[in-house]
C-alpha cells in the first residue's frame, strides 16, 4: 500500500510499504478514507524527537472496515469508524479508570500508545490506505454511514477531543474567562470548546493573523503578542483580574515575546499563563513537552527541564493539570454534537488533498504558509 514515510529531517515521501494484516483475534483493517495531518506530527518531521527514519505517520484516522479478527463482536465489514489517536487495551487499570491515553498494556514499559508516533509502539501510522486497529471493539468509534460530515468526524481522532480535554484540565465551567495560547487546531479547538462549555469571554493569543481572524471568526477575542505582552493585553480586557482559566495549546516550540519573537524560548506559555490567570484559578495544559528535545535552545531545554516560575504559580494558588487526551473519554458526546448539528469543528480545516501531496502539504504546513491551519489527506482520492 501506499504510505506516507519519515525519511529525515524536513523529509516524508510517499512510498510502497507492506499492507498491514490481522495479527490477532481483535484486531480489525481498516481502508482509510480522511487521515489529518496533526501539529504534532510537525516534531518529528522537524527533527524534534527520536524518530528514526522510516515511520509511517498518522494518528488521526477514520475510514471503512474490511476485515475484522474472529474475536471482535461489534463491528463487522463496512462499517464506517474514527479511531482515537490512542491506542488503548480498555482493561488495564489506566484504561478502566478511563485514562486510556496512558493505557499500561499496549507499550509494555510506558504508560500510553499510539499510531505512528515515536516511542508510542509499534503501531503504524494511518497516513496510508489501510491502517490496523488492535483491540477494535474499544478502539473504534461508530459512525453513520457515508461520507457525510467527514471533516467534522476525522477532527474526533485527536484535535477536537484534545481541545476539549484543555478544558477539562482547566476545569471550565459555565460563565468563567478563558485565555487559550495558540491559534493552531488545537488551540482553535479549545477556544471552540471553551464556548460549548458556556465561557463567558475567550482569548486566543497567537501571532499569524490568518489563525487569529479565524479566532475572532468563532466568536473569541485574538491577542497578538507581537503588539506587547499578551498577559497585560488580557488583564486590560478583564479589569486588571486576569481570566480565569487558561489552556496551553502551545507546547514546548513557543516562540518567545518581544524583539526576540523568531527565538524559541520552551517556558514562555506556561510563564505568561501564570501572569494571565487570576489568583486561584486554574491551568490545563494539553500542549505538548517532551522528556528531550534534540532541537532545545539550551542545554536544559534538551533535557526536557524548563525554567517555570513555580514560586508565583504557588503565591498565586493556581491549579494545573497536564497530560496528553484520553480521547475515548469525549469522543462519543462529542461524535454526537457533530451528528447534531451541535458542533461543526471542520472550520479549521483548511485543505483536503490526496494522500500524493503529503510532502508539499508538511512543509507548507510547517511553514504556515497560504492559509494552511488543518490538512486532511484522502488516500483512497485519485
Amino acid at each position: 500500500m501506499r504510505a506516507v514515510v519519515y525519511k529525515g529531517p524536513f523529509e516524508v515521501a510517499v512510498e510502497e510499504v507492506d499492507d498491514p494484516r490481522i495479527q490477532h483475534p481483535n484486531d480489525a483493517l481498516v481502508r482509510v478514507t480522511s487521515t489529518a495531518i496533526c501539529g504534532s506530527d510537525l516534531h518529528m518531521y522537524e527533527g524534534r524527537t527520536a524518530a528514526e527514519p522510516g515511520i509511517v505517520f498518522g494518528h488521526e484516522n477514520l475510514g471503512v472496515i474490511e476485515e475484522t479478527g474472529e474475536g471482535v463482536t461489534t463491528l463487522g465489514k463496512g462499517d464506517r469508524v474514527v479511531m482515537p489517536f490512542n491506542v488503548a487495551c480498555g482493561f488495564c487499570k489506566n484504561c478502566s479508570a478511563g485514562y486510556t491515553g496512558f493505557c499500561l498494556t499496549v507499550n509494555p514499559g510506558f504508560a500510553g500508545g499510539a499510531y505512528g508516533y515515536v516511542a508510542m509502539g509499534p503501531y503504524t501510522g494511518g497516513q496510508a490506505e489501510y491502517v490496523r486497529v488492535p483491540y477494535a471493539d474499544f478502539n473504534c468509534l461508530k459512525l453513520p454511514q457515508g461520507t457525510e460530515k467527514e471533516t467534522d468526524f476525522v477532527l474526533l481522532a485527536d484535535i477536537f477531543p484534545t481541545g476539549y480535554h484543555g478544558n477539562e484540565l482547566a476545569d471550565v465551567r459555565p460563565g468563567d474567562t478563558v485565555a487559550v495560547y495558540g491559534a493552531g487546531p488545537v488551540g482553535l479547538m479549545a477556544a471552540y470548546s471553551a464556548m460549548l462549555r458556556g465561557a463567558s469571554k475567550v482569548f486566543v493569543v497567537d501571532r499569524v493573523a490568518e489563525r487569529l481572524q479565524k479566532a475572532e471568526e468563532i466568536g473569541a477575542v485574538p491577542v497578538d503578542f507581537t503588539q506587547g505582552s499578551p498577559a497585560e493585553q488580557i488583564r486590560e480586557q478583564t479589569g486588571g483580574q486576569g481570566t480565569d482559566k487558561g489552556i496551553d495549546a502551545v507546547g514546548y516550540q513557543a516562540q518567545a515575546q518581544g524583539p526576540d519573537e523568531d527565538r524559541e524560548e520552551p517556558a514562555v506559555v506556561l510563564n505568561s499563563l501564570v501572569d494571565t490567570v487570576r489568583p486561584t484559578g486554574a491551568l490545563g495544559v494539553p500542549g505538548l513537552y517532551v522528556p528531550s528535545d534534540p532541537g532545545g535552545p539550551d542545554e536544559q531545554a534538551r533535557k526536557g527541564m524548563l525554567m517555570v516560575a513555580v514560586g508565583r504559580l504557588f503565591e498565586k494558588g493556581l491549579r494545573m493539570g497536564t497530560g496528553q487526551c484520553n480521547v475515548k473519554r469525549y469522543n462519543r458526546h462529542l461524535r454526537d454534537l457533530i451528528i447534531e448539528d451541535r458542533a461543526k469543528p471542520s472550520f479549521v480545516v483548511s485543505h483536503e488533498l490526496p494522500l500524493d501531496e503529503a510532502s508539499s502539504a508538511y512543509e507548507k504546513f510547517d511553514k504556515r504558509v497560504e492559509g494552511y491551519t488543518k490538512v486532511v489527506l484522502h488516500p483512497q482520492a485519485a
